[in-house]
């Protein structure tokens, strides 16, 4: 890696002197060029001779990291006009003139900002400032596979999308040529194991790879509404709360909802338009379970017992599948989706 360590006041040039000294013996850079402003400069270091500015835009692209001492601030503002994408850009750190913090500021991953970083606080005994969600989480994220394998990642914002879902906790699969290895623990941790698969990393060269997708029809909607509730509030409802738990429409099987409710127009209106069955579950049916469910003295006192679209779910299912949400209230409309 070639560094370049960046200083505009006499006590930054000192701690930049210091911090390139500490770093030769590791062996881990080819080069390391100390620049500052030309009332500071000496033998060791580099005379900024137009300033500031100028010298970082020239230098930007000449070096794999850039190590700045000074407010984080001005770096902002200076670096902003030359960023390229953070499959170009070069790792970017900046620190106090102490040495106390020391922030990956960007490129954190493919520029290697977070990993400098690190070395640079363990050397100079500072804190390393590490903000990206994968590595807080201790997650691994799909840009740090692919330098792993010193490959190229196909499309960055569909790297982001999959690292989110494993920064989110869920369950995304790693296929892998055998001749290849990495670590796997993010994607077959104990956490997600009994996941569903939400996201899918490929490591491949082939130039077009077919995929598809089968969506089962293995969820029920059970559903509670208040008396002449609008289809369009029903339909609101249901959508907001598969989207919101990345349940495909098509994937639903049924819909239930209790006897009282037979004949409400609205839900009535949604089953056709969604072309699904409408299961009626009796009150006599739910009261010897609703105790295991969230209940509502209103709802009890209205129509006898204490809750619907949970124990409607589960009852007209298998009941050997899970609740994906137990219940979801929307304006009047509660929604419990039921996987089995």
């Amino acid at each position: 890696m070639k560094l370049a360590i960046i200083t505009v006041t006499k006590k930054a040039k000192g701690k930049g002197v210091e911090v390139k000294k500490l770093l030769t013996p590791t062996n881990k850079f080819e080069t390391i060029d100390i620049f500052t402003l030309s009332k500071y400069s000496d033998d060791k270091t580099i005379p900024m001779d137009k300033g500031f500015k100028d010298t970082v835009s020239k230098v930007f692209d000449r070096y794999d990291g850039l190590y700045f001492i000074m407010a984080s601030g001005i770096v902002v503002r200076t670096i902003a006009p030359l960023l390229k994408g953070k499959d170009i850009d070069p790792a970017i750190i900046t620190s106090d003139e102490d040495g106390k913090f020391i922030v990956s500021l960007l490129s954190g991953h493919l520029g290697g900002a977070n990993k400098l970083a690190s070395l640079i606080a363990e050397t100079i005994d500072g804190i390393p400032i590490i903000s990206t969600a994968s590595d807080v989480s201790g997650s691994i994220a799909v840009d740090i596979i692919a330098m792993k394998l010193k490959a190229h990642l196909k499309d960055l914002e569909s790297a982001k999308d999959v690292t989110a879902l494993i920064v989110n906790g869920e369950k995304v699969e790693l296929r892998l040529p055998k001749n290849m290895l990495v670590d796997q623990y993010s994607f077959t941790s104990s956490e997600n194991k009994e996941k569903d698969t939400t996201g899918i990393v490929v490591v491949s060269n082939k130039q077009n790879i077919m995929m598809t997708q089968i969506i089962p029809k293995n969820i029920i909607l059970g559903i509670g509404c208040r008396k002449n509730m609008a289809a369009k509030t029903i339909l609101d409802a249901i959508e907001l709360t598969m989207k919101e738990h990345n349940i495909h429409m098509d994937s639903i099987k049924h819909i239930a909802t209790v006897d009282v409710k037979s004949d409400e127009i609205g839900l009535l209106e949604i089953c056709n338009k969604l072309d699904k069955k409408l299961i009626v579950i009796g009150r006599d049916q739910i009261k010897p379970i609703q105790d295991n469910y969230e209940g509502s003295d209103f709802v009890e006192k209205t129509i006898g017992v204490r809750c619907v679209s949970a124990p409607v779910a589960y009852l007209s299912s298998n009941k050997n599948g899970k609740f994906i949400t137990e219940k979801k209230k929307y304006n009047g409309v509660t929604v419990s989706i039921y996987e089995e």
